[in-house]
């Protein structure tokens, strides 16, 4: 049997994120889907959770992503400060990727967006998957 799931109450909403109280979204927020909608960069910050690791590592933790991109993400992330490159001498030279503080504090939104897919977004085989996001949608 399972249990319903229910979406957790706030006593008071945040007035800082209430729709109507904006009248355009927050430029925080726009910055925030800018990084996001760039893709693997969330899945490269989450396989970096794991730990600190070569390029070759970060692209297994990553499966599907290519070399070029998977070294540009990783350039883009460093200039943005979420990850940082510890180049180490060779041969062969071989640079080492880390989470940088602000990734460390991306893990927390990124753990709430994991729940939350879980819990509303159907598996790509699953039957509602096909144009739907729920029986609600």
């Amino acid at each position: 049997m399972t249990t319903p799931q229910t979406t957790p109450q706030r006593s008071q909403p945040d007035p800082r994120f209430e729709p109507s109280q904006q009248a355009q979204p927050d430029p925080a927020l726009i910055r925030a889907f800018a990084l996001l909608g760039e893709p693997w960069n969330g899945l490269i910050i989450a396989a970096l959770a794991k730990g600190p690791a070569g390029f070759a590592q970060v692209r297994e933790r990553v499966p599907g992503i290519s070399d070029d991109t998977l070294a540009d993400r990783l350039r883009h992330l460093t200039t943005v400060d979420l990850v940082t490159r510890t180049a180490r001498p060779g041969p062969p030279p071989h640079s080492r990727y880390a989470l940088a503080p602000h990734g460390n504090a991306f893990l927390i939104p990124l753990a709430a967006l994991t729940v939350w897919a879980q819990d509303h977004l159907p598996a790509r085989d699953s039957p509602t998957a096909a144009g739907q996001l729920g029986p609600h949608s």
